[in-house]
């Protein structure tokens, strides 16, 4: 997790001092030129936070720790943010440098991108898909940066054709429909990625700088038709498969869930708590909506804070308010029993916040 200097407004509905000082802080940018920040807290006291952390349409978050102790977080729609404690996160610019933005099979659509680090680099995995295209139309795409917030450069694979540049891999020549949603793991000494979405979830091995196909790797299957938004880490002496089942973008109406199971091999197979296989679509949920969320799903990586405990970011919908799109909300997850818990099984109004490191 990632520190800078964050600039903090703390939003106080009905307040008009809030809505003042919001202006005077646009005209100051707009003065001196400076590119537009979108700058956001969670409401909060000094032992609490409440969701979300994100009030903006931030879909599938992936976020990382740089070497400066900043949390960097990229989701959907390209945006990079910044934060020193999780719950307080400044808009720092986009994902991609000038002229690095996916252009084949263009124009096109990125989302769910993956933050890594490999090696000295920082790798950023993501799913492409031409606008209106079939399943055949999607790829996962590999950039590069030296600095976790970016910007990131396309990776020109001096293997793969010129026209195919920044692809890792395509759905069509990977043989797996829906060819989305990257998730990088380290497992063993070998790099793995898994991907997919509603046809199945697949892993492959990486060669050594994680940015191509190992040669001759070829594909696992590790889950069945039932699950997108993959995530795999390793707690204690399992590898754990986090997915996400249902429908993911339809408002208020949105039935996204974040489900999981576990494994002791990281390519499985993965199962549950009644020891079904995800494989056949067997899966146990870790959240769910609730009365004033809905699509609570495509987690970022789950963490450990300074106080040992762990915390998961996902998106959800506001159902009194879906325009605003996903928004991304922060829980705490408990371990019981080497199986993962989040109290009520639903979203949280008001929480600890997590221990700054």
């Amino acid at each position: 997790m990632r520190r800078a200097k964050v600039l903090s407004v703390i939003f106080i509905p009905a307040m008009k001092r809030v809505k003042i000082l919001s202006v005077i802080f646009v005209f100051l940018l707009a003065a001196t030129s400076l590119p537009a920040q979108v700058v956001t807290v969670a409401a909060s006291s000094n032992d609490t936070y409440t969701n979300p952390v994100i009030p903006s349409d931030n879909a599938d978050p992936s976020y990382i720790r740089g070497d400066d102790g900043y949390l960097y977080l990229c989701a959907t729609g390209e945006r990079m943010w910044r934060s020193s404690n999780m719950i307080s996160w400044s808009q720092i610019g986009t994902a991609f440098g000038a002229g690095q933005h996916p252009e084949y099979k263009g124009p096109n659509y990125f989302w769910a991108p993956s933050l890594n680090k490999i090696g000295d680099r920082y790798v950023m995995y993501f799913a492409v898909g031409k606008m209106g295209g079939t399943g055949d139309d999607f790829y996962i795409g590999v950039a590069t940066s030296d600095t976790p917030g970016g910007p990131y450069a396309i990776y020109d694979n001096p293997a793969t054709p010129e026209d195919e540049r920044g692809v890792l891999f395509l759905s069509s020549t990977i043989g797996v429909a829906q060819s989305i949603d990257p998730c990088y793991i380290e497992a063993d000494g070998h790099k793995y990625l898994f991907w997919g979405s509603y046809h199945e979830i697949d892993a492959i091995e990486l060669d050594s700088t994680g940015l191509a196909v190992k040669p001759g790797a070829q594909k696992v299957k590790v889950g069945g038709s039932a699950y997108e938004g993959t995530y795999i880490m390793k707690h204690g002496d399992y590898y754990y498969f986090f997915g996400s089942n249902g429908t993911c973008c339809n408002g208020a109406e949105s039935t996204y869930k974040v489900v999981y199971g576990r494994s002791k091999n990281v390519l499985g197979p993965y199962v549950n708590k009644a020891g079904g296989r995800l494989l056949d679509n067997q899966f146990d949920i870790l959240i769910q909506g609730n009365d004033k969320w809905a699509g609570t799903g495509h987690n970022a990586e789950i963490t450990e804070d300074a106080d040992g405990e762990w915390w998961i970011m996902y998106h959800a919908y506001s159902k009194t308010n879906p325009s605003l799109g996903r928004l991304v909300l922060l829980d705490r997850v408990q371990w019981i029993d080497g199986w993962p818990y989040v109290e009520g099984g639903t979203p949280s109004e008001r929480s600890k916040r997590p221990a700054i490191r």
